[in-house]
């Protein structure tokens, strides 16, 4: 007799529903799995049987059965223990020891050997494609209920045991469905403040014109100026994540396996890798592609510590989600593409003994030295960073000083959101979210510029040599300076400040 039931796989930052077949039949004792399975789902066999004789039901290895699983599409690489539930609930189908209509219903879940169910990994894409496939019931495990739930339109199931599926299936105990997960309401509570920064204004400045476009930020500076202290303090001044933007992060972690519990993710991604991170670390990839360091900060903060350390082939890798918002990673078997909107926040030294421009140390640095630097960043990632800022010396008085300065997060944080809901009235229709998003087309149509304002940026463009791309970005950081500063339309002033924010040497 054969047996099918419904579960899915991961596929990217996306899932695919697998048809879960079995096919029993007299003959010599035979237990295979078929379907390019790997070793976690090759494996299932030795749980399930054990997970079935504990509920006490008749286990696959006690009969002379023939069981035959396939996992469809066939093509597709099977991976994780997910395919556990539905493989143990079409076995019980097919060998008659249980009566349930598996129409509509789609099942995941890792077995223990008692039959208790575990958690498993991306559990809101593969609800999302159940959704979006017209599945009315999922069967989740214990702990992956809320997750799950963030899709609306499907009925959420979850269980402890797999005894508990059974009896619900049968109409024996019904299990009740998990109520619809909406996002709670969490007061931001982070550790820095910008009030507890001394000095460093124009930092702050250009970390708020970052934060409310999301632009793209290199901090350069001799050591112990602030530089990370002022990148982890960015998190406060950043507006909470959109329903639409905390389910496409939560989905992401999931996957990654990030996820603790029942976690939703409220608070905007801060990901901070060491410069020793290989380059699938970062950019994403192995043998089944999961997402690095840059997915990971989707919709948050990039921060590269000691940024010309970074392998030149890491570094280079930031070009496409640095201009496309995502990172494509190709295999043999085909293309992920990894969406990437990210705020990065570079920091490094002037130099390599960190001295350069310091008034109160001198730098020791070779001209070889100096040169050999400065070229571990190539012209074009040069070019793809928005604002580059100096983090100079603080002066001593200020540092003593007891009394919190400047404006607090949270002051600044209210101008960021403001501008935030101007750039999501101008982008309404669109696939658009920040300022920084906008192509030339987007440009000219969004952000115009007055002829006397566009002949003032030629002529500048003209005398520091920028190139289109960086023409494109003066406009961009250009409109969020105005936004900030609540004015329908780039002035004059407002494209003087983007310019000071280009690096004195052009890539």
């Amino acid at each position: 007799m054969s047996v099918k039931l419904h579960s899915a796989e991961i596929a990217g930052v996306d899932a695919t529903i697998i048809d879960v077949e079995v096919d029993l039949s007299p003959g010599l004792h035979l237990f295979t799995i078929v379907g390019l399975a790997d070793k976690a789902v090759d494996e299932s066999r030795e749980r399930i049987s054990a997970a079935i004789k504990n509920f006490g039901a008749r286990p696959p290895h006690k009969r002379n059965n023939r069981i035959v699983v396939s996992l469809a599409p066939a093509d597709l690489k099977k991976e994780g223990p997910a395919f556990d539930l539905p493989i143990a609930l079409a076995y019980l189908l097919a060998s008659h020891q249980t009566e349930f209509s598996p129409e509509g219903k789609l099942f995941l879940g890792e077995l223990a050997l008692d039959g208790t169910l575990r958690r498993v990994k991306g559990t809101l894409a593969m609800a999302q494609i159940a959704e979006r496939a017209g599945f009315k019931e999922l069967y989740v495990p214990l702990g992956n209920g809320a997750e799950a739930a963030l899709a609306h339109g499907i009925a959420i199931y979850e269980a402890k045991t797999l005894k508990d599926i059974i009896y619900h299936l049968e109409g024996k105990e019904l299990l009740e469905a998990h109520p619809p997960t909406e996002l709670p309401h969490i007061a931001s509570a982070h550790r820095f403040d910008f009030a507890d920064i001394r000095g460093q204004e124009t930092a702050k400045r250009g970390l708020e014109i970052a934060a409310a476009g999301g632009h793209n930020i290199a901090l350069v500076g001799p050591p112990g100026t602030g530089k990370t202290l002022l990148s982890r303090a960015l998190p406060s001044i950043l507006p909470p994540l959109s329903r639409e933007e905390a389910i496409e992060v939560t989905k992401i972690h999931s996957i990654s396996g990030h996820l603790s519990g029942d976690t939703i993710v409220t608070e905007r991604p801060f990901r901070s890798p060491h410069h020793t991170a290989s380059h699938v670390a970062l950019v994403g990839g192995g043998t089944f592609p999961r997402p690095g360091e840059i997915t990971l900060a989707h919709r948050g903060v990039l921060f590269l510590d000691e940024f010309p350390e970074f392998e030149r082939r890491v570094i280079e890798a930031l070009r496409q989600p640095l201009e496309d918002g995502m990172v494509s990673v190709s295999r043999a078997r085909g293309s992920i593409n990894f969406p990437a909107h990210i705020i990065l926040v570079a920091a490094m030294n002037p130099c390599p003994c960190g001295n350069a421009g310091s008034a109160r140390k001198e730098c020791t640095c070779a001209p070889a030295q100096l040169e050999r630097y400065q070229r571990k960043l190539s012209g074009p990632i040069i070019d793809r960073i928005d604002m580059w800022l100096d983090v100079p010396e603080v002066d001593h008085q200020k540092l003593a000083s007891t009394t919190p300065t400047g404006e607090t997060s949270s002051t600044i944080r209210t101008r960021v959101e403001h501008a935030r809901n101007i750039q999501k009235a101008r982008f309404t229709g669109t696939p658009i979210i920040t300022n920084s998003e906008m192509d030339a087309k987007a440009l000219q149509a969004m952000a115009p510029l007055a002829p006397n304002v566009s002949k003032m940026l030629e002529h500048a463009a003209r005398t520091m040599d920028l190139s289109a791309r960086a023409y494109h970005r003066i406009i961009k950081i250009s409109r969020t300076i105005a936004d900030l500063a609540n004015s329908p339309s780039i002035e004059e002033e407002h494209i003087l400040e983007a310019l000071q924010y280009r690096p004195r040497r052009q890539g």
